[in-house]
């Protein structure tokens, strides 16, 4: 009876495991294609010159790119936050504004995907937008924990622009976390 429950567990233990390393490798894969996705948009636009009113993107499209220079990140920006999206990079919350509109800007990500170094990062360091119609530079000022269920980050800040990033915590967590890590950047020189 040993030997079976033994082999019994051995297996789950295995298929666990394999499970796990499939959506990891199925997160990367998608990720690459996104970041691939992003730099030709990003390419096709410089050559259209768009403007910010020209912009209009659609939910799970791939729209630009964020580069973290600390931690030698370059991430694929989608529309929208459902799991489709965020399995591709991250997310750009839908009804949130985008640079240049002097408003607050939000954009979401795994703790354990494109988010996995944030745990990094300190006051000072540069987050870089790049979206079809301009690079936008941030500094990060600041960053807090919030409850998970804790919607009140998301909010207009108008007329001043903030770059808001959002992602789980704690960052080594196992299962769904209870708490939001919170990072405010600024544009540069304000």
């Amino acid at each position: 009876m040993r030997k079976w429950l033994s082999l019994i567990l051995i297996i789950v233990g295995i298929v666990l495991i394999g499970t796990n390393a499939w959506k990891w490798w199925d997160s990367r894969q998608e990720q690459a294609h996104a970041v691939t996705q992003a730099s030709t948009v990003l390419a096709e636009a410089k050559e259209r010159k768009l403007t910010r009113a020209e912009f209009q993107p659609r939910k799970n499209e791939e729209i630009g790119l964020l580069r973290i220079p600390k931690i030698d990140a370059v991430l694929p920006i989608v529309e929208g936050t459902d799991p489709d999206e965020l399995k591709k990079g991250v997310g750009h919350f839908a009804t949130a504004a985008f640079p240049g509109d002097k408003d607050q800007i939000v954009l979401s990500g795994h703790r354990d995907t494109v988010f996995r170094r944030f745990g990094e990062l300190k006051e000072g360091d540069v987050f870089i937008v790049e979206l079809p119609y301009g690079t936008f530079r941030y500094t990060m000022q600041r960053s807090k924990i919030v409850k998970a269920d804790d919607t009140t980050v998301i909010q207009s800040t108008k007329p001043k622009e903030e770059l808001v990033l959002t992602t789980c915590y704690p960052f080594r967590y196992v299962g769904s976390a209870p708490d939001r890590y919170i990072i405010y950047a600024y544009p540069e020189g304000s």
